[in-house]
């Protein structure tokens, strides 16, 4: 399963431990793999350790009010993620992005596949 984490869920992921780091511990595992736009040196070190950065797809602004997510789901087209994980609400409003589902970090987790 192929995720892309916005910059909360990644950093509360890190950070906490709680519901959002059982998507790392599942990437620590190679049960999930993780995309970032960001190259490694802007990346919390954790967070770049697993996650592969790839060039954000180019397109037409998706998130109102919030130009800057816009990349969070550039970024999952161009990794051709399985799910977009993201605490932020305007980006939850979407619900899914080029058939991209976007969940929040709890919703996400109960779709991570055993193992």
């Amino acid at each position: 399963m192929r995720l892309v984490l916005d910059t909360n869920a990644a950093l509360s992921a890190l950070l906490w431990h709680g519901t959002p780091g059982k998507l790392i511990d599942a990437a620590q595992r190679r049960v999930v793999a993780l995309f970032t736009s960001a190259p490694p040196a802007e990346v919390a070190d954790g967070y770049a350790a697993l996650a592969s950065v790839v060039i954000p797809a180019v397109i037409a602004p998706a998130v109102p009010r919030d130009p800057p997510d816009d990349i969070v789901l550039a970024t999952a087209l161009a990794a051709q993620a399985d799910l977009i994980i993201s605490g932020d609400m305007r980006v939850l409003n979407l619900k899914s992005y080029q058939g991209i589902p976007i969940l929040a970090p709890a919703e996400a987790v109960k779709r991570l596949p055993q193992g």
